[in-house]
């Protein structure tokens, strides 16, 4: 059995005032339960990530913090996504702690799953992933396009676990060889199963989201559909090779078609045909350069190494740094 270690919960925050009031008890009272129950120190702490809100979050989490030692939190200097914000605490804490377990606002995912975590963690797991048992709860449309996106990862080679999204427990020895991931598109569920070290899934009930609305509407998840693959996976690419190859062999087979019918005397015009031929021909191409594009912009950015987060502000007033 390990010593009592020291956790941090890991929060990220946008525009979150309707919700914070509601969710910030919750997490200090599971914190507290933890510590009371000897199962990690008084040194753990709550640290919300505020990624550029726009409305009360700040001033929120600056007050929490005045009011109660466990609230920390630190400030992005703008919006950067929901992946960078994590990330952005992840890092900040992983001197701080001995573990870390990140977890969203909203109250969505079950805040007394932290325990078989930590269990899990003191019985030599470093990576505990929070997985839905289910999802009843989600719309049939949600449910269908969510299923379909792990498999559309896992087609493409992309290492994730099912039904897994940013609920999880990281321990800081794990997190110091992950500050080694230096890749500014940041796809986090795709990325810790790549590390390694002795992991296992703790299963939970998701529920509905206890105030505000969603900031994952239909747009952003299939951003990160395209971020997921693209960031982990030459898949695509490979894919539009193979499609190459086969539309060359077609086109073969049709070369060889027409000298027949023009030697055979049967040759015909066919506009509507050559249309249809073109048309697809065209829209393959288009898609083949910009899935090739989204590789190559990529590349681009990574070349850059612009500062995955920026840290403007801290509740408990350091400078400022930026990684």
């Amino acid at each position: 059995m390990k010593e009592k270690p020291c956790l941090y919960i890991v929060i990220p925050c946008y525009n979150e005032q309707e919700v914070l009031p509601i969710t910030a008890p919750q997490f200090l009272g599971e914190l507290t339960h933890l510590i009371e129950s000897g199962k990690v120190s008084d040194d753990s702490r709550i640290l919300f990530v505020n990624d550029g809100s726009k409305d009360r979050t700040w001033e929120l989490i600056c007050e929490y913090a005045e009011q109660d030692p466990h609230y920390t939190g630190i400030s992005q200097s703008r919006n950067r996504g929901h992946q960078s914000t994590v990330l952005a605490g992840l890092m900040d804490a992983k001197d701080r702690c001995d573990i870390t377990i990140s977890i969203d606002c909203d109250g969505q995912d079950d805040i007394s799953a932290m325990d078989q975590m930590v269990d899990a963690y003191l019985d030599g797991c470093e990576i505990v992933y929070g997985v839905r048992s289910s999802r009843e709860t989600d719309t049939w449309f949600k449910r269908t396009t969510a299923q379909g996106f792990y498999k559309l990862l896992s087609s493409m080679g992309v290492e994730t676990v099912y039904n897994h999204a940013d609920y999880r427990l990281v321990s800081s020895r794990v997190l110091k060889h992950f500050a080694d991931y230096e890749e500014v598109n940041i796809f986090l569920r795709g990325m810790f199963p790549l590390v390694g070290f002795k992991s296992t899934s703790v299963y939970y009930e998701r529920h509905e989201r206890l105030a505000g609305e969603s900031h994952y509407p239909l747009k952003k998840m299939i951003g990160l559909a395209i971020d997921g693959i693209t960031s982990l996976s030459v898949e695509p690419i490979h894919l539009i090779a193979k499609i190459g190859i086969v539309i060359s062999l077609i086109g073969v087979i049709g070369i060889i078609w027409v000298f027949i019918r023009a030697f055979s005397g049967h040759t015909v015009i066919g506009w509507a045909s050559m249309m249809c031929v073109i048309f697809f021909l065209g829209g393959m191409i288009m898609l083949s350069l910009g899935v090739i594009g989204e590789y190559v912009g990529k590349t681009y950015l990574e070349t850059k190494h612009r500062p995955r987060y920026i840290i403007s502000e801290r509740t408990d007033e350091k400078k400022p740094d930026k990684e």
